[in-house]
């Protein structure tokens, strides 16, 4: 799956996966080891993650209470994001400063995991994939909807989001969290979200799915990130 629009790389150490079973509010309160990895995230209930930025009267949370979804902050930027249990995957992968991997730009370091996940998709059998090369390209709901907007190295298809991108930044190492939707239900995350809020009809066609099983796409991930040497 090696493609040829990025540099080769030189791989300075194997990828240790981790497959964790925690809530949204645990995985993202977590601090993760500092060295090259790639957790895979399994969630036991429904979750609305907010952006760092976003303040809980973004959400209704009685509807929330009365859906049984878990309202989550996360130290990364961005708009909401709705979990589904068993409806995504949840991928974070961590780069440590100094890998060679790591670039103090943050508009493009995340360009090499964008090409990782297009050439896995592609693998996949998804066509028309692009990945965004600029710096965050708000839009009308963006700073509501993660999914809305465009940020760096995130994988579109025809300008809707298949792979959605956040970054954390510490002195030791980078993380980025990695989601793809594997079902995409606007009609329950629409009533979550407060008024002014989106109509179902706007959410709809934010998202492209990729309705693979879960194993399946980290394997091909994994494989794929693996390959990144000369």
């Amino acid at each position: 799956m090696r493609g040829s629009n990025i540099l080769p790389l030189r791989r300075s150490a194997n990828w240790q996966v981790h497959n964790v079973g925690h809530s949204a509010s645990e995985m993202h309160a977590k601090d993760l080891s500092t060295e090259r990895g790639i957790w895979n995230v399994t969630i036991p209930d429904n979750a609305l993650v907010l952006g760092s930025s976003q303040n809980e009267d973004v959400v209704d949370l009685v509807a929330c209470a009365q859906a049984n979804v878990d309202v989550v902050h996360r130290r990364t930027g961005g708009g909401a994001v709705y979990l589904a249990t068993g409806e995504h995957l949840w991928v974070d992968v961590v780069v440590p400063r100094g890998d060679d991997l790591w670039s103090d730009d943050v508009v493009i370091s995340s360009h090499w995991l964008g090409d990782a996940w297009s050439r896995v998709l592609t693998s996949c059998g998804l066509s028309d994939l692009s990945v965004h090369r600029r710096g965050l390209e708000p839009a009308t709901w963006s700073r509501l909807v993660c999914f809305a907007g465009a940020g760096p190295g995130e994988v579109l298809i025809k300008g809707r989001k298949v792979v959605g991108i956040s970054q954390r930044r510490t002195q030791d190492a980078a993380r980025f969290q990695c989601f793809i939707h594997r079902r995409w239900r606007p009609e329950e995350f629409v009533p979550l979200l407060a008024l002014p809020r989106p109509t179902v009809a706007e959410m709809r066609d934010l998202v492209a799915v990729v309705d693979h099983e879960p194993t399946q796409l980290l394997a091909a991930f994994v494989a794929e990130l693996n390959e990144l040497q000369p």
